[in-house]
């Protein structure tokens, strides 16, 4: 493997004394709460997309995806082609959130439902995060660092630490501290410039890939001795296997087109991670359209991060480069570590001084989402949770205890690295994705019914969301300890064990039938709530002269060419490897 120049290593150290400057400058400007969390809501649409597309690809999408390229495929793709999802966001959310002139989802739900609706998404939100974001974003950055810095080694308290452990405390150390003293602003500058740094690094990496392969018509012959395990839809039943329909853990094409959307709208529409950015806009046409412009970039992904993990693949079975086999425990589990190709391509491909540039923006995009994440995480405990304690705090008191929050989450994320580096032996992008699927249905349907149905009341907000949760916690529990075909398992009780097995994509869904008819049944039993005190807050309430008002042609032309791009790219790859 090539290592890095003298000339790699000054382009790094330019682009980071870069981005301390902006911190630097970012920490000047936070008198007040809005200031911190939102950014003084003053942030225009090209910096509120960029920021959008950074946070959502951290770095379990440049270590995952390019890995789940290598191992599975296209499998993966159909959760990387949601710019449809994120024009919901910009067309039909954006603008029930800008018009309430909330901090935070919560604060949200609570202007529609009530204060306990408030409290259990808060609640549901922080512990997912810890355990969820924070934990696998670090993890992926330690193996980054692995993989660029093979050597590093650190003796401290009479331990010899090596480079993941190294890269896992210096991501979260270095990114706490920007997070802490930069705020929201800090975050949204320094996501844009990592977004374009990643999109140019990217496109170069599939560029001189497809070089030494020897292009992209070679590409589709390597691929297609795999053609059925690379494919983008898989059937519901495995050929010659005799796994029955709902035990079928390889992405069938069913549970994809139910749990996909589901997760999509989660994540896109309602996820204080994302919807954070639009929040900090100086006007509603400025969220919306940056919405819309973050929608564009995320066609992308799927040509500049999971294509160059096939491409990975196919170099090493050519033998132009080498890929670490997956190691865990000592034990070889498979025959490359898919969490490396990403790495190791740019290493390998890249010439001199652009690698520096590209390992520069990539070490910072690993900080980028941690730090979106850590700011989010602040937002919530301190608008959400101590305002609500301890409320009528000066601006600044806030703004201090915003920073302690952040530091504590920091602190967590580092407590939890030890487990984190066992949990994901088995695959990080699916298991993210797995988590995912039942965390997001209770809060996809509460937000779905109360914005579109204003008969769903408080008591079926709450009782949704609550079922909902526990029922997804339950079955992650059950997943980790019972199975008929893991023989590391328990097989009885069998409905457990079968429990177990049920594929995560139709748990998700059905998480999400479960979730509406809780929601729509309780709400049924009470009264409706009072019509003048949701106005603006539903579908039936809202101004929607204004919102036709804020509506440029920019948005419906940039709207029409994502639609384009994501129908072509589905058509494409359906049928690439035929």
């Amino acid at each position: 493997m090539t290592g890095l120049s003298g000339l790699d290593w000054g382009v790094i150290g330019i682009y980071f004394a870069a981005l301390v400057g902006v911190v630097w400058w970012s920490s000047k400007k936070q008198d007040t709460s809005a200031d911190y969390f939102l950014a003084g809501r003053n942030m225009g649409w090209f910096v509120i997309g960029g920021s959008l597309f950074a946070s959502n690809i951290g770095s379990e999408h440049i270590v995952g995806l390019a890995g789940s390229g290598a191992a599975t495929g296209m499998a993966m793709a159909h959760w990387e082609m949601h710019a449809w999802v994120m024009l919901l966001l910009g067309w039909i959310f954006v603008p029930f959130y800008y018009r309430a002139n909330v901090f935070t989802m919560p604060e949200f739900l609570e202007k529609r439902f009530n204060s306990k609706v408030r409290w259990i998404l808060s609640v549901v939100s922080l512990v997912a995060y810890v355990f969820t974001k924070v934990s696998v974003t670090v993890y992926a950055g330690a193996i980054v660092f692995q993989t660029l810095l093979p050597e590093m080694q650190l003796t401290l308290f009479g331990q010899v630490w090596g480079p993941f452990w190294i890269g896992a405390f210096a991501t979260v150390i270095l990114t706490g501290i920007y997070t802490v003293f930069g705020g929201l602003r800090a975050v949204l500058y320094t996501d844009t410039a990592q977004a374009f740094i990643l999109l140019i690094g990217s496109f170069f990496i599939t560029y001189f890939g497809l070089k030494a392969l020897g292009g992209w018509g070679e590409l589709r012959v390597v691929c297609g001795d795999r053609a059925a395990e690379l494919a983008l839809w898989r059937p519901m039943v495995q050929a010659g296997s005799d796994i029955p329909w709902w035990k079928n853990g390889d992405f069938p094409w069913l549970g994809i087109v139910i749990a996909s959307p589901v997760i999509g709208i989660w994540y896109w529409c309602t996820d204080q991670y994302i919807v954070q950015r639009t929040l900090a806009a100086k006007n509603l046409t400025q969220a919306r359209r940056g919405a819309l412009w973050g929608a564009f970039l995320k066609v992308w992904p799927v040509m500049i991060f999971l294509v160059p993990g096939l491409i990975g693949w196919a170099l090493h079975q050519k033998g132009v480069i080498i890929i670490p086999p997956k190691i865990i425990d000592g034990v070889t589990v498979s025959a490359i570590d898919g969490d490396q190709v990403f790495a190791t391509m740019v290493m390998n491909m890249l010439p001199t001084g652009l690698r520096g540039l590209v390992v520069g923006g990539l070490l910072a995009a690993l900080m980028s989402s941690l730090s979106s994440l850590f700011n989010s995480c602040a937002s919530l405990f301190t608008v959400d949770i101590y305002e609500k304690l301890r409320p009528n705090q000066s601006e600044k008191h806030l703004v201090s205890v915003g920073r302690f929050a952040t530091t504590i989450i920091v602190v967590l994320g580092m407590a939890w690295i030890p487990v984190m580096y066992k949990v994901a032996g088995g695959g990080l992008y699916k298991y993210l994705q797995s988590v995912q699927g039942y965390l997001a249905p209770p809060i996809t349907a509460v937000f779905l019914l109360g914005l579109f149905w204003k008969r769903i009341n408080a008591k079926g907000a709450m009782w949704g969301l609550i079922s909902g949760f526990l029922l997804g916690m339950a079955k992650l529990t059950i997943q980790a300890k019972f199975s008929t075909m893991d023989p590391m398992k328990m097989a009885e009780p069998a409905f457990l064990a079968n429990i177990g097995d049920f594929n995560f994509l139709y748990a998700s869904g059905a998480l999400f039938l479960i979730s509406i008819a809780v929601v729509v049944g309780v709400s049924f039993l009470g009264p409706a709530q009072d019509e003048d005190s949701i106005k603006g807050l539903t579908y039936a309430s809202l101004d929607k002269k204004e919102v036709r008002a804020s509506v440029g042609k920019f948005d419906i032309g940039i709207t029409a060419v994502t639609l384009i791009l994501v129908v072509g790219m589905y058509l494409y790859f359906s049928f690439w490897l035929k």
